[in-house]
């Protein structure tokens, strides 16, 4: 089976969920959650399957860039659907299941790198480290997006000018207890990767893997401090979110920034 046909479908289906929610906010009314839930999990039905194909190959599984980064984006969807049944957290499917629309359209039509991607040996201790890093990924990147989105309602609050997307937000209290839920989470989730590359992988600061190993070592570093800042002294607001934005670049550069330059620019 070809990845084309689910990659589209995908992508459609994302675009219809967020254009259905955009529709519903700037109407100011409240979109229909079980609908959003439908959809979303359509979508990200089609978008495992197209993922499923273009991951698994003879010699192991194939993580170019693009690929990891659809991967780390349905990881994303599949957190917040999941945690839709307990939490206000509809909001962030505003901005995820755009992330969805692109990363399975860059996936399937985006040219590879001129080295294309070593296959990655399924071995129990790697697959995990790669599922635990992946998961670390994720939930740290939905630790972003709240923060952009605990910064837009602030900046909305005080200038008393508060949107549609705005009034469906839950209280400023509420999104930052869930800000410091995915942060921990996240950061729970870097330290079990970070341990697991330890133990399952051969050298973690061989040359291809030291500025990986040293930035995700880094961002650990950040989120842990942030952690404790809001533990300790009340750190909250926009303190809090820089800290989350400074942590994030770090982590992202750390894999993908890596996997940019040795794919498409030094090509090994």
């Amino acid at each position: 089976m070809h990845p084309l046909l689910p990659s589209l479908a995908a992508a459609a289906l994302y675009a219809g969920a967020t254009g259905y929610q955009s529709l519903r906010l700037a109407q100011r009314a409240v979109p229909d959650r079980r609908l959003l839930l439908t959809v979303g999990l359509l979508a990200l039905l089609a978008h495992g399957i197209s993922l499923f194909i273009q991951l698994i190959s003879p010699s192991g599984l194939h993580l170019d860039f693009f690929t990891a980064s659809s991967l780390i984006a349905a990881a994303v969807i599949l957190l917040i659907l999941l945690a839709l049944y307990r939490m206000p957290v509809e909001n962030l499917l505003l901005l995820l299941f755009p992330l969805g629309c692109l990363t399975v359209l860059f996936a399937q039509f985006a040219p590879s790198g001129t080295a294309p991607a070593p296959a990655i040996a399924e071995e129990p201790g790697i697959l995990a480290h790669i599922l635990l890093s992946i998961l670390a990924y994720g939930m740290l990147t939905i630790a972003v997006f709240q923060a952009l989105l605990l910064l837009l309602q602030d900046h909305h609050l005080k200038h008393k000018h508060p949107s549609g997307l705005i009034r469906n937000f839950p209280p400023l209290q509420t999104m930052e207890s869930l800000l410091f839920g995915f942060l921990w989470a996240g950061w729970l989730l870097l330290s079990a990767s970070l341990l697991s590359g330890w133990l399952f992988l051969d050298d973690l600061f061989a040359q291809h893997l030291v500025h990986k190993t040293l930035l995700s070592v880094v961002a650990w570093i950040v989120f842990g401090l942030l952690l404790w800042g809001r533990h300790q002294l009340g750190w909250r607001g926009y303190k809090a979110i820089r800290w989350t934005l400074v942590g994030f670049c770090l982590l992202m550069l750390a894999y993908f920034g890596s996997k940019l330059v040795r794919e498409f620019i030094l090509h090994i």
